[in-house]
């Protein structure tokens, strides 16, 4: 099993907000607030480790008036990893902790 940081874990709870939902870099930095030289890194070992895929999406870079973005996916593998990820940080938090996140 991956060793999960608490930032890794961030990233994963917004892929299971709705597991279906493809995700870039930049989204996820929004929504976290984590710094990109967290976010890709983090990506990185995440599609290495089989938890996310990832294709460049097909776009006209000229049309669209931005570079083609790199599209992060969650896998099954991701998902169960991610659960399970939460489930031992949450079992680690102090019980009042532990109630106000459940």
């Amino acid at each position: 099993m991956m060793q999960v940081s608490l930032q890794t874990l961030q990233l994963l709870q917004v892929f299971m907000e709705d597991p279906s939902q493809p995700r870039y870099g930049l989204e996820l930095a929004k929504r976290t607030g984590l710094k990109s030289g967290t976010v890709y890194p983090a990506l990185g070992r995440l599609e290495h480790d089989g938890w996310l895929t990832s294709e460049v999406e097909e776009i006209d870079p000229k049309a669209a008036g931005r570079p083609a973005r790199r599209i992060y996916t969650l896998t099954n593998a991701g998902m169960a990893g991610a659960t399970q990820a939460a489930r031992r940080y949450q079992a680690a938090l102090p019980v009042t902790l532990r109630e106000r996140f459940a």
